[in-house]
C-alpha cells in the first residue's frame, strides 16, 4: 500500500500516515511558470494499492486539477488500484439543476476523477446522498456523526439537549445524532435567496431552556448558522453550539461567528484552516484522521467499512 498526498491538506495526510504506521510516498508536486501542475513520483508504483489524499477545497480548481494529475501519474506508473481519498468533495453543492441553463457540476467532477483513472473514491459527508451515485466506480461516503456524537456525550447533559437541523433537508442528519445521544428535534425553516445567501424564518419545535446543538455538513459564509443561532437564542435556548463537518469559512465567516450568538463551533480537519480560523476562540477542530486511516486499511485489506458508520 502507498499513501500519496496533494498539497491541499498535508497536516491531515501526515496524521493519517501516522495512524497507518507508514510514511507518505516521496513525490514532487510543483508548478511551471504558467501555473501548470507538474507531478513526479520518486517511488515505484507498479502493482501497488495507492491511496491519494486530496481535499478539493479553496483554491478549489487548483486542488482539483492537482488531484487529477496525480491520479494520471499513478495510473501511468502501473498501479494496481487507485483510490481517491477526498475528505471534502468540492462542487458537491451543485448536485442538481437549480434553474434553466445551470450545470450539475458535481457529476462533471465525478466524471473527471473517473476518467483520470481512479478505481474507487473515499469521501466524507457528501452534501447530498445522490452525489454518491454520480460516480461509475465504487464510492464510500463516511460520516463525521460518530466523531461528533462521542464529543457531545462527553461534554453535554443528554437530558437537556435539543438537536437542531438548520434546514428541512438536514433532518435525517440530525436524527442520526438523536438516535445516538438522545435529545429532542428542532428544525429551522430557512429560505435561500441565492447561492450562498439564506434567511432563517421560523423555528419548528420548543427549545426554551435547552442546550441546542446545530448539525450540518458545510459552513461556508456563516450566514445560515449565525441566523439560526439568533433564532434559537430568541426562542429561549440555554446555549447554542454547532457541529459541522466541512469548515469552508469563506469571506467574513470567522468575523460573523465571533459576533454571533453561537457559543461554540466544532468542525473537522477535512479542510486545512488558515491562521484566522485557528485563532478564533469559538472554533475548535476535531480530527477525522483515525477514521480515514481505518477506512483506508479496511479497503486495502478488502474488509467492510460499514462498521465505521456507527
Amino acid at each position: 500500500m502507498k499513501l500519496l498526498a496533494g498539497k491541499s491538506n498535508l497536516a491531515l495526510a501526515d496524521s493519517v500516515a501516522r495512524h497507518l504506521g507508514c510514511g507518505l510516498a516521496d513525490a514532487t508536486i510543483t508548478r511551471f511558470s504558467d501555473e501548470e501542475v507538474y507531478v513526479e513520483i520518486h517511488e515505484n508504483m507498479r502493482g501497488e494499492d495507492v491511496f491519494i489524499l486530496q481535499s478539493t477545497s479553496r483554491p478549489t480548481n487548483d486542488h482539483l486539477m492537482e488531484l487529477l494529475v496525480i491520479i494520471d501519474t499513478v495510473r501511468r506508473g502501473s498501479a494496481n488500484r487507485i483510490t481517491a481519498v477526498i475528505p471534502y468533495y468540492g462542487y458537491a453543492r451543485q448536485d442538481r439543476k437549480t434553474g434553466p441553463r445551470t450545470p450539475i457540476s458535481a457529476k462533471l467532477v465525478a466524471n473527471l476523477i473517473t476518467t483520470a483513472g481512479a478505481d474507487r473514491v473515499l469521501t466524507m459527508d457528501l452534501h447530498s446522498g445522490q452525489v454518491q451515485g454520480f460516480f461509475d466506480i465504487p464510492t464510500d461516503n463516511l460520516y463525521a456523526a460518530p466523531i461528533f456524537c462521542r464529543h457531545i456525550r462527553t461534554n453535554y447533559q443528554q437530558d437537556n439537549l435539543a438537536i437542531v437541523s438548520p434546514d428541512v433537508g438536514g433532518v435525517v442528519r440530525a436524527r442520526v445524532v438523536i438516535d445516538s445521544v438522545g435529545g429532542q428535534l428542532a428544525i429551522i425553516d430557512k429560505r435561500r435567496s441565492g447561492p450562498g445567501k439564506s434567511e432563517a424564518l421560523h423555528l419548528i419545535g420548543d427549545v426554551a431552556g435547552f442546550d441546542c446543538i446545530l448539525i450540518d455538513d458545510i459552513i461556508d459564509s456563516g450566514g445560515t448558522l449565525c441566523n439560526a443561532a439568533k433564532v434559537l437564542v430568541e426562542a429561549g435556548a440555554n446555549s447554542v453550539s454547532a457541529y459541522i463537518t466541512h469548515g469552508v469559512l469563506s469571506g467574513k465567516a470567522v468575523q460573523k461567528i465571533n459576533d454571533s450568538d453561537l457559543d461554540n463551533l466544532y468542525i473537522t480537519d477535512s479542510i486545512y484552516q488558515a491562521a484566522t480560523v485557528k485563532s478564533c476562540d469559538k472554533i475548535s477542530c476535531l480530527s477525522i484522521a483515525p477514521l480515514l486511516a481505518e477506512a483506508i486499511m479496511c479497503i486495502s485489506e478488502e474488509r467492510s467499512v460499514s462498521k465505521l458508520f456507527t
